[in-house]
């Protein structure tokens, strides 16, 4: 889903895989690697899920109102080829139901229900990381984990721009289930504003939940939202994931690759496959 399509004078965002590397030193082992381990097994169960999204579009004036909006639905699922070592990760969205909408330019975004990838071992070695004290919330002992672009290192988003990209130094902080090591809640921004390229503030929220019908082990992306301001626009788009089903069908995928393959299949340190990204761009 890299695109080099527009957000007027052409804006888009995409995750970009970069090679594994040791955790830094100063990187608490326990609870950064127990989240890399939860991780790497959530992907592994991607393929087998299947789910609804519903995407709110807001175009919002200066005194943060909206001008205008649109709702659209989608048949969504994730699939992978390959192993969780050496894997492709693909987004499909079908679009079910739409809101009748005024001819106005919207904005796009997909592939954010991934973000907790900064924790896999193709994206650690580009971060920074600084762990927090325990926070109770909702009767759950949360850890924070602040997490810093390495700048000059590979980064896992980058601005499309007339047919080039641009990395982005993300910064934010993901709170880790101290028990279990799942993300719970990722918010990411820009570390620096990107005037140059018409690019001032993009501020991300993501959210993972249980759902009991389909796996206790796992938590599921449940609400993204993303919100992006230009020198002259203002964006928000919210999107919420539910109805969550297994999806049966195989994977499509090269008869070289094992999709479920055991941890010890592939090569940690070999070098990745190209991944789809997340996507941010604009409706005609």
């Amino acid at each position: 889903m890299r695109s080099s399509s527009a957000l007027g004078i052409g804006l888009g965002l995409g995750l970009l895989v970069p090679g594994f590397a040791a955790t830094p030193p100063s990187v608490p082992a326990n609870v950064v690697d127990q989240a890399q381990k939860q991780v790497v097994a959530f992907v592994g169960k991607l393929a087998d899920l299947h789910c609804t999204e519903d995407v709110v579009q807001e175009k919002l004036k200066a005194n943060g109102g909206t001008e205008t909006s649109s709702r659209s639905q989608y048949d969504y699922f994730l699939y992978m080829q390959g192993n969780s070592y050496d894997f492709q990760l693909s987004e499909s969205r079908l679009e079910v139901g739409t809101s009748k909408q005024r001819h106005v330019p919207m904005l796009l975004t997909n592939g954010f229900s991934t973000l907790l990838l900064v924790f896999h071992p193709y994206y650690r070695n580009g971060f920074e990381f600084t762990v927090g004290p325990a926070e109770s919330h909702e009767g759950r002992n949360l850890i924070p984990v602040q997490f810093t672009h390495i700048t000059g290192s590979r980064t896992p988003a980058a601005l499309a721009l007339r047919g080039r990209e641009f990395p982005l130094d993300l910064k934010g902080t993901a709170w880790v289930d101290q028990s279990t090591g799942q993300v719970v809640r990722i918010d990411a921004g820009l570390e620096h504003e990107m005037t140059d390229v018409g690019l001032t503030e993009l501020n991300i929220r993501v959210e993972y939940t249980a759902s009991a019908r389909i796996t206790d082990q796992f938590l599921l992306p449940s609400r993204a939202v993303i919100e992006l301001e230009t020198p002259r626009q203002h964006w928000r788009n919210t999107h919420v994931f539910h109805n969550y089903k297994l999806f049966s069908t195989d994977a499509n995928q090269d008869p070289d690759v094992k999709v479920r393959g055991k941890d010890g299949d592939a090569d940690p340190n070999a070098a990745p496959s190209p991944t789809t990204p997340p996507n941010i761009k604009e409706q005609p």
